[in-house]
C-alpha cells in the first residue's frame, strides 16, 4: 500500500499549514482561555471551503478524498485541536450523514448551506446514560402522521451552541433494539429544543460542547435520514469516519508537543550544556518520533482503505486506539522534558497535555476500540 502523498494532497496540507501558522497558532492559547472560537476565523475557513471538504462540487463542496481531507485536519489540529474538532464533526459526521444516507431532497435542502459555512452541524448520539453502549439510547421519536415527535436528552454535543442543524439519533421502535433506531435532521430553533449551558472542560476548550434536550419536538418525516430503523447502522458507519479523524487529530497534537519539546531541549541549559545532549532526553525524543510515525501509517492505511470503499471497522479502530494512546504518551513526555515549565500555562505543552486526554474518550473509548478490533478478529 502506497502512502506517498500526491501533489494535490501536499498542496492542501501546505495550504492548511500556512493558514494555521498565520491565523491559528498565534491565537490558540487565547481561544483556549476564552473558551470560544471567533466568528471571523470560522468565516475565513468557510470562504476557503473547509466546511464542505468531502462534499462533491454539485453541493458546493471541494470533493476531497478522506486522505486529502485528513491531511488538512492534522495541520489544523496541530495548531488548535478545539478548532479542528469543530470542523471535523461538521464534515465527517454531519455533512457525511446527509450526503451518504439522506434523500435527494435533504441533500439539496441542507448541503449547499453546510458547505458554504452558513449552517454548522452538530452530532447528537451520546446520552447521559448511553455512551459506549449507544444502542441503549432512550431519546424517542414517535410517528404521528407525516411527522415524528422527539423527546429526550443528548450529552456532550460538539458545536451544540453554534449549530444550525442537529443530526439526532432516536428510537422509533423500542421492540427492535438497535434496529429500532432512526436518524433525523433537526434544524436549530425548532420549538421544544433546549440548548444547555456550555460545558466546562479540561481541554478542547475552544470547541463548544453542550447538552441538548428535546421536548415534543416535531420533525417532518422528510427530515428522517435514511429508512426507519437504519439509524444505528448509520451511526456505526459514520463513527469510522470520526475515528479516522480523531487519529489524525491525535497525531497533530502529538506532533506539536514533540516540536515544542525538541525546541525546548535545545534551549534549556543544565550542567553547562543543552539538555538535548543528555541521552535520557535523546531517547525520549526518539521514542516520541517513532510512535508518531507508526501512528501516521495506521491512520493513512485506514483513510486509504476508506477511499477505496473497503470496510474499515477494524482499521479505523486500530488507528484511533494507537494514535490517541501515542498522543497521550507523547504529550506526557513533552511536559516531562519541560520540567516545571511544562506545568505552566505560558508553555503550549500544558494545553496539548489537556487537549490530548479526550482523544482516548470520544468517538469511542480506548476500551471500546479494543472491543471492535477483537470482534472483527473473532467473527471469522
Amino acid at each position: 500500500m502506497d502512502f506517498t502523498l500526491s501533489e494535490d494532497d501536499l498542496l492542501i496540507k501546505e495550504t492548511a499549514a500556512d493558514f494555521a501558522a498565520k491565523r491559528i497558532y498565534p491565537n490558540a492559547q487565547e481561544w483556549d482561555e476564552e473558551e470560544k472560537l471567533p466568528q471571523d476565523v470560522l468565516n475565513e475557513l468557510a470562504e476557503l471551503g473547509y466546511f464542505g471538504m468531502m462534499l462533491p462540487e454539485e453541493y458546493g463542496g471541494l470533493g476531497f478524498s478522506t486522505v486529502t481531507y485528513n491531511c488538512a485536519m492534522e495541520e489544523l489540529a496541530a495548531a488548535s485541536a478545539g478548532l479542528m474538532i469543530t470542523l471535523s464533526v461538521h464534515n465527517s459526521l454531519c455533512c457525511e450523514s446527509i450526503y451518504r444516507f439522506g434523500s435527494d431532497e435533504l441533500k439539496k435542502k441542507y448541503l449547499p448551506d453546510m458547505a458554504a459555512g452558513k449552517i454548522l452541524g452538530a452530532y447528537c448520539l451520546t446520552e447521559p446514560n448511553a455512551g459506549t453502549d449507544a444502542a441503549s439510547i432512550k431519546t424517542a421519536a414517535v410517528k404521528k402522521g407525516n411527522t415524528y415527535v422527539l423527546n429526550g436528552t443528548k450529552a456532550f454535543v460538539t458545536n451544540g451552541g453554534l449549530a444550525g442543524l442537529f443530526i439526532v439519533f432516536a428510537v422509533t421502535d423500542p421492540s427492535k433494539g438497535p434496529k429500532g433506531i432512526s436518524c433525523f435532521a433537526v434544524p436549530a430553533g425548532t420549538a421544544g429544543m433546549t440548548i444547555g449551558a456550555k460545558e466546562k472542560k479540561m481541554g478542547m476548550k475552544a470547541s463548544d460542547t453542550r447538552e441538548v434536550s428535546f421536548t415534543d419536538v416535531v420533525v417532518p418525516e422528510g427530515n428522517r435520514i435514511g429508512e426507519e430503523g437504519t439509524g444505528f447502522k448509520t451511526a456505526v458507519i459514520l463513527l469510522n469516519n470520526g475515528r479516522i479523524g480523531v487519529a489524525f487529530q491525535a497525531l497533530g497534537i502529538a506532533r506539536s508537543a514533540m516540536a515544542e519539546a525538541l525546541k525546548y531541549s535545545k534551549e534549556r541549559q543544565q550542567f553547562g550544556q543543552p539538555i538535548c545532549n543528555f541521552q535520557a532526553i535523546q531517547f525520549k525524543l526518539a521514542e516520541m518520533a517513532t510512535k508518531i510515525d507508526a501512528g501516521r501509517l495506521l491512520a493513512f492505511r485506514a483513510a486509504t482503505m476508506k477511499d477505496a470503499g473497503e470496510n474499515v471497522a477494524m482499521e479505523s479502530s486500530m488507528a484511533k486506539l494507537f494514535c490517541s494512546r501515542v498522543c497521550n504518551e507523547v504529550v506526557n513526555e513533552a511536559v516531562q522534558i519541560h520540567g516545571g515549565y511544562g506545568y505552566m500555562k505560558e508553555y503550549a505543552v500544558e494545553r496539548y497535555f489537556r487537549d490530548a486526554r479526550v482523544t482516548e474518550i470520544y468517538e469511542g473509548t480506548t476500551e471500546a476500540q479494543k472491543m471492535v478490533i477483537s470482534r472483527q478478529l473473532l467473527k471469522d
